[in-house]
């Protein structure tokens, strides 16, 4: 095989949930059935690379030192919303229920996988959470392991500086069947039952 071609395989493997067969498969499909494909791809990774950089408050990805976000005058200062990853974010926007601020982690705490509060650079969001002008800190992490640990973590330290911490309720979908919901979810929905 050639160099240039077992480079391109391996460099597709970087991808999540891609292995040895499926980047082998891409790569094949790029070089013999589009190759026009192949050359905006490099383009596009080659510009994005080149272009975007973290948000200095928010920490998103963005083409400006602050994002349009963080520079709009609409949104809320006094609420920011921590969430894991900008997908996370986007997900946050397009329910168009909350308009305060964010910060993203870009990842969690997950000691198996050797990211603690030091990698996730916490205290660029202390920092931002005391600027003076938060006023409520919004917990939006995943309810997996990790994103429990990292929303007890970042509250316990949020808390500490005298901030009011909370986190974003969980329980049955919109529309859901008791019926067709897992017990874990059922459960929790339980715990988190409010009056009516």
């Amino acid at each position: 095989m050639p160099a240039a071609l077992e480079e391109l395989i391996e460099a597709l493997r970087v991808l999540p949930g891609v292995g040895p067969k499926s980047a082998q498969r891409m790569a094949y499909h790029l070089l013999q059935r589009d190759r026009n494909g192949a050359g905006r791809l490099g383009k596009a990774l080659d510009a994005a690379l080149a272009h975007i950089r973290h948000c200095s408050r928010c920490n998103t990805f963005t083409e400006a030192e602050i994002c349009e976000r963080c520079a709009s005058p609409a949104r809320d200062p006094h609420l920011l919303c921590v969430v894991e990853m900008p997908a996370d974010l986007a997900m946050m926007e397009q329910t168009h229920a909350y308009r305060g601020m964010y910060y993203v982690l870009m990842g969690r705490v997950s000691p198996l996988d050797g990211i603690g509060p030091r990698e996730l650079k916490l205290d660029r969001l202390l920092a931002r959470a005391t600027d003076g002008s938060v006023q409520e800190v919004i917990l939006a992490t995943n309810f997996t392991n990790e994103g429990e640990a990292t929303a007890h973590y970042v509250g316990e330290m949020l808390r500490a500086r005298g901030l009011k911490v909370s986190r974003i309720a969980r329980g049955l979908p919109v529309g859901g069947e008791l019926e067709h919901t897992d017990i874990g979810t059922i459960t929790q929905a339980l715990v988190e039952r409010r009056v009516v």
